[in-house]
């Protein structure tokens, strides 16, 4: 453990012991010549990565007790090429899956997108406009289980309609869930999504909007709505601010490692309504 002062978004020792026997694993995999100077703390990095993911900074803007930025972005980087971090993300959703009764391989799936502006440093060709929500940008295409985890997401220009990634989430479970025999989904997926669902095994069911006044949580499709809302508490998803599509999805990943692991540990988790300055300041007589 760092003996500097702590911040919110760092791992407990609780939260650390859930993920460091796969990242010690991996560091060990890769011992060799020239390997030896690795001096770096995986928590640290750890840390460092929750940090940008949590408070939205630039890279460059991690604060000096931390690793350097640079450092720390090569192992974000290369956890998400090799799989690392995607297999942390599903070995802590299967986890918590054990942990609420359910059996780690789920059998539903909800469907469900949310497009975001994207940062200066996007390619033009990796943005475009999705013409509902009016938004310049990129789009995130999700599916969840009924507890609201994450078993799929894909990022695609905001210009990418719902049906066409749709039906490449379909494949997506269809490979990676192959027990998932069911999916509900919004009236943004059309009937091509149902039919390519059925040719993939899984039967997708459309779920309307009630025609009534006000506001009414829809079934099924309010888990969906609730791990966008979740994701949302990080602010390095509010907006798109990374290059690469592959490197946001991975962000993604790592919001959901964060809540997944508060959730196995008991931890609250932190929001911006929070007065954090209090644990610091004197109780008022």
């Amino acid at each position: 453990m760092s003996s500097r002062r702590a911040y919110p978004s760092d791992l407990s020792d609780a939260r650390w012991a859930l993920i460091e026997p796969v990242l010690t694993a991996w560091r060990e995999a890769r011992r060799g010549p020239g390997t030896a100077a690795r001096v770096h703390d995986l928590r640290e990095i750890v840390n460092a990565i929750l940090y940008v993911c949590r408070t939205g900074i630039a890279w460059a803007y991690l604060p000096h007790d931390f690793p350097p930025y640079k450092t720390v972005y090569d192992y974000y980087a290369k956890w998400e090429t090799d799989g690392t971090a995607e297999a942390l993300h599903d070995l802590l959703r299967d986890r918590v899956r054990v942990a609420s009764g359910r059996t780690a391989a789920p059998t539903a799936a909800i469907l469900d997108s949310q497009s975001v502006k994207t940062s200066c440093n996007v390619n033009e060709s990796d943005q475009g406009i999705d013409a509902n929500k009016k938004i310049k940008g990129r789009k995130r295409h999700i599916a969840t289980d009924v507890l609201g985890l994450l078993l799929a997401v894909i990022v695609t220009a905001a210009s990418v309609s719902d049906s066409t990634a749709g039906r490449q989430l379909l494949d997506h479970l269809a490979v990676t869930q192959p027990d998932v025999s069911i999916a509900w989904a919004d009236g943004g997926y059309n009937n091509e999504v149902v039919r390519h669902g059925a040719r993939r095994g899984i039967h997708v069911e459309v779920v309307k909007r009630i025609a009534v006044q006000g506001f009414h949580v829809l079934p099924k499709r309010w888990v969906v709505e609730r791990t966008l809302g979740w994701l949302m508490q990080h602010r390095r998803l509010v907006r798109d601010y990374e290059t690469l599509p592959q490197r946001s999805r991975t962000m993604t990943h790592w919001a959901m490692a964060n809540t997944m692991s508060r959730v196995l540990t008991g931890e609250s988790t932190q929001t911006w309504r929070n007065d954090l300055r209090k644990a610091d300041t004197p109780a008022q007589k």
